[in-house]
């Protein structure tokens, strides 16, 4: 009886388990997505070179040398696909030893810079610096006391 009674626990816990579904779009899609093209070379000094595109647009293309230094590898290439609201999505790249430096269109781009600094900012730069001169001014004409600066042996 108890055999029955562990036996029917586990199974109404294997049959609650969420079902996860690797699919694209996390969907119930079982859909498998031919490979028009997988071309991958590597020679004995470390480069290398692949490209691979699929039936349904992705596009692959990365190339990579040792040239980096201390022989890390610098590589280049893109990638392409279409995004689940339907904006083609295209990168360009490059991986070296300032990092990966990726370029889109999708992207965001910050400011050049130096950008222009608002006038207001301008105004409480030159105030704040005033105050900084009134204070020190007033400071050293007022015979006030400041305690002398540390001293380190």
């Amino acid at each position: 009886m108890k055999f029955v009674t562990v036996f029917a626990s586990l199974t109404a816990v294997a049959l609650a388990a969420p079902q996860y579904s690797y699919g694209r779009g996390g969907g119930d899609s079982s859909e498998e997505i031919p490979i028009i093209r997988d071309d991958r070379d590597r020679d004995d000094y470390g480069r290398y070179s692949v490209n691979v595109e699929t039936a349904n647009g992705i596009e692959l293309a990365d190339a990579g040398t040792p040239d980096g230094p201390k022989g890390t590898v610098v590589s280049s290439g893109f990638f392409s696909y279409t995004s689940p609201e339907g904006i083609p999505v295209h990168v360009k790249y490059v991986a070296n030893e300032n990092g990966f430096q990726p370029q889109s269109d999708l992207l965001p781009v910050a400011p050049e810079f130096p950008h222009p600094i608002p006038q207001f900012v301008l105004d409480q730069i030159a105030f704040a610096a005033e105050e900084d001169r009134r204070s020190s001014s007033s400071r050293s004409s007022s015979g006030s006391y400041a305690p002398p600066p540390p001293r380190y042996n």
